[in-house]
């Protein structure tokens, strides 16, 4: 157990370390295209930070893992809105600016149980994979087309995702390094994952929901704890709602096309309805003036906490 713990660590630190260096190269080599700053800032973030998730589910796919891959997934998302927006929240209240934020949020409710609708008959297939990837596209294209309309300042606050100085044969360098980092420390993390869920007697479904889904999380806390801290609550939520769509129409639409996801009836009956249930939840929060305060955020990380507890209790 020692070993796949070690391992597990050890795939965390190379999957996270390697997102760093693989966004950093693909946003400058995307300015070197001329891709517009606004677009780049717009999904660099969410990208970047849901790489891990990417090629760790991707992987854990391809190996017929395909309970971690699920359970990483909703537990990701889960986790984004309970623990990363909870503590994002109680480090300073989150006031929001973007229009963007208000096209985003009902979004991210409505992909939310349109995934709960789609795993009803117990799996994520291809067909389901397909319409997933097409709405992802149609996604970006509404996102675009809404930060347009945001004011000026606000825009430069999405650009200056964007900025970066260093050379084209760095950021090649960061690219490719990055890249192979990714695919090395998904490859650990999927194979201590499953040696550790089969050593403790739990299912790959919940070593996904809890400590993979917590491990994969951590880019996005990093970002959205300094995001708010900086003062930019607009960041913070929009990369969180932007992780929560990628990793289920990006993610899982192409994890199900590799391979059918099937769903337990745990995820039918509690995971899918809490994570639909928590991204509602941050919308009558925000709904009552454009704010996530701390008693918002408490009651978040709270409720996030007992999740935990309850995924406990039911295995042991």
């Amino acid at each position: 157990m020692i070993i796949s713990i070690s391992a597990f660590i050890l795939g965390l630190v190379v999957l996270t370390v390697g997102a760093h260096f693989f966004v950093h190269g693909a946003v400058r080599l995307a300015v070197g295209l001329r891709v517009s700053q606004l677009m780049i800032g717009l999904t660099v973030v969410a990208f970047g930070t849901s790489a891990p998730e990417l090629f760790l589910d991707v992987t854990a796919a391809t190996r017929g893992a395909v309970d971690l891959a699920f359970g990483d997934l909703v537990g990701s998302n889960i986790a984004n809105i309970g623990l990363i927006l909870g503590v994002a929240a109680l480090t300073r209240p989150l006031v929001l600016q973007m229009r963007l934020l208000r096209v985003e949020l009902p979004l991210v409710v409505g992909i939310s149980a349109g995934l709960w609708w789609m795993a009803s008959d117990g799996e994520v297939g291809r067909i389901d994979g397909l319409i997933m990837l097409f709405a992802f596209a149609s996604f970006l294209l509404l996102m675009v087309r809404s930060a347009r309309k945001e004011s000026r300042e606000v825009k430069q606050e999405i650009e200056g995702m964007a900025v970066d100085g260093a050379t084209w044969q760095m950021c090649t360098l960061y690219f490719v390094g990055g890249l192979m980092a990714l695919v090395g420390g998904a490859h650990f993390m999927v194979l201590s994952a499953t040696a550790l869920a089969h050593a403790l007697g739990i299912s790959d479904l919940v070593i996904g929901l809890t400590i993979v889904a917590i491990g994969t999380s951590l880019p996005e806390l990093a970002t959205s704890v300094m995001a708010t801290a900086r003062h930019q609550a607009d960041i913070s939520v929009g990369n969180v709602l932007g992780s929560n769509v990628f990793n289920i129409l990006f993610v899982m639409g192409i994890c199900a096309l590799i391979q059918p996801l099937p769903v337990q009836s745990q995820s039918l009956r509690v995971d899918l309805p809490i994570m639909l249930g928590s991204v509602v939840l941050v919308g009558l929060f925000v709904m009552r003036g454009q704010r996530l305060g701390r008693a918002g955020g408490a009651i978040l990380l709270i409720g996030y906490v007992v999740y935990l507890v309850y995924l406990w209790n039911m295995v042991h």
